[in-house]
């Protein structure tokens, strides 16, 4: 297994110093970091962008207007949620790449998602996952994709565990197979006290680093108003992120239960408490909408039924920072400039460390074992007794409600910590897995 992990951190030691004359040094995960192809260490100074359901990056126009704006917030990574392979995004990735701006990109959508209650992995989401991994693969700026997006959202759905990883397995094969980059392929996985820190863990364990994700993240609305490290749970998460050999960042976060929203997390994240072990965090989210968590707008609400707006909020424009939100988050990140480590300083110690263990399964807990192989393409979940389960309103994000939905007042919307979670059991259970 050393041996394994020696040689997977060398190959990528490697590429990166390759790449390093590129004009856009590409990303790398080694160890539990993420690094620019010139060896310096990548911080995620990130926001949400996703102004239209299926894809906004398509409009170069638009595109450079909001690199442009981003630039001055301080902004150096994108993510978006869904994108039509299809479309044309030279522009929009051109934009982005002259002002420093990298991409996290999720590679399911609304109808390709995993889905908790009915778990599967099926020739349809791979080849949708692989026509997403074939348009962008080729753009420098693409740092990192996800499989899925908060696909567990309850202790009892811990078995859909499997297929998330067995998509990440495969993901990694197509582009080891098509000569790809080793792009990063990672998840992004809500707050659930109750999955922490079994989920991160056994995405990332495994004696072939084949099988297991690149990194990890977690959509967190912990930090609200005035809080703290200790009393925001932030030091929890690091806890947890101690043995973890991947890099681990936060995909999600910008609590407004209580406003204006102050970001004061940000000095965690990139200060001494957490950049040692995180590597940053990507603010929830660009366009000011229904759900009222923007940095931006793009003018005054419009009647509902204007074909330019969605729920009444123009989708193009050019880009108004909302007061004070904007500037608060601006303010932070102008102070904070980790340096991190040098790859040529990092990468022998990186290539010592060792998978974290797998979580055990327990009864009325974390029910994956840890010993069953993973599943392949085809298969799906039967659960041979009945399954109930409660959780607290909340446990999702705002990203988990597809935009042009109704959202104000949702759970989804108003409750942003997790409170907590019980779930029950009904009679024996237990997991098989057989063809769909």
């Amino acid at each position: 297994m050393i041996a394994s992990t020696i040689f997977t951190i060398a190959t990528l030691a490697i590429t990166a110093l390759a790449q390093s004359s590129t004009s856009t040094p590409t990303i790398s995960a080694v160890g539990s970091k993420f690094f620019f192809s010139n060896g310096t260490q990548y911080y995620i100074k990130g926001v949400a962008y996703q102004l239209t359901p299926d894809d906004p990056l398509i409009d170069a126009d638009q595109c450079k207007r909001d690199a442009k704006q981003m630039a001055d917030l301080g902004a150096n990574t994108i993510r978006v949620y869904h994108v039509d392979p299809a479309a044309n995004h030279d522009g929009c990735m051109s934009a982005f790449a002259d002002v420093g701006i990298y991409l996290f990109v999720d590679l399911d959508t609304f109808s390709t998602q995993f889905d908790q209650d009915n778990p599967y992995w099926n020739q349809t989401q791979q080849a949708a996952f692989e026509a997403v991994l074939d348009t962008f693969h080729g753009y420098d700026n693409l740092a990192g994709v996800f499989v899925a997006n908060e696909a567990m959202t309850r202790l009892n759905g811990s078995d859909t565990a499997p297929f998330i990883k067995a998509a990440i397995r495969d993901m990694k094969a197509y582009c080891r197979g098509k000569n790809y980059r080793s792009i990063p392929i990672g998840y992004s996985g809500a707050d659930i006290p109750s999955l922490r820190p079994m989920l991160q863990n056994y995405l990332a364990c495994g004696s072939n680093p084949a099988d297991a994700a690149d990194f990890f993240s977690l959509n967190v609305y912990e930090w609200c108003g005035k809080s703290s490290f200790p009393g925001s749970g932030y030091n929890q998460l690091v806890a947890n992120a101690t043995d973890l050999q991947i890099p681990i960042f936060i995909s999600e976060t910008g609590c407004r239960e209580v406003k204006p929203r102050l970001f004061d997390d940000q000095d965690s994240i990139f200060g001494h408490e957490m950049s040692g072990s995180w590597s940053g965090a990507i603010i929830y989210e660009w366009l000011e909408e229904t759900n009222d968590y923007g940095l931006v707008s793009y003018g005054a609400k419009v009647d509902p039924s204007d074909p330019t707006a969605l729920d009444g909020y123009p989708r193009s424009g050019e880009p108004s920072p909302v007061s004070p939100d904007y500037s608060n988050l601006k303010a932070h990140w102008a102070t904070l400039h980790p340096t991190g480590v040098a790859l040529s300083a990092y990468s022998a110690s990186a290539s010592q460390l060792k998978p974290v263990a797998c979580p055990s399964s327990t009864a009325n807990g974390w029910i994956v074992d840890p010993t069953s192989s993973l599943p392949t393409v085809g298969q799906t979940l039967v659960r041979a007794a009945t399954v109930t389960g409660s959780h607290t309103a909340g446990t999702a994000s705002p990203s988990s409600t597809q935009k042009g939905q109704a959202q104000g007042g949702s759970a989804l919307q108003e409750a942003k910590q997790v409170a907590g979670m019980s779930v029950s059991l009904v009679g024996v259970f237990l997991a098989v897995l057989t063809w769909l």
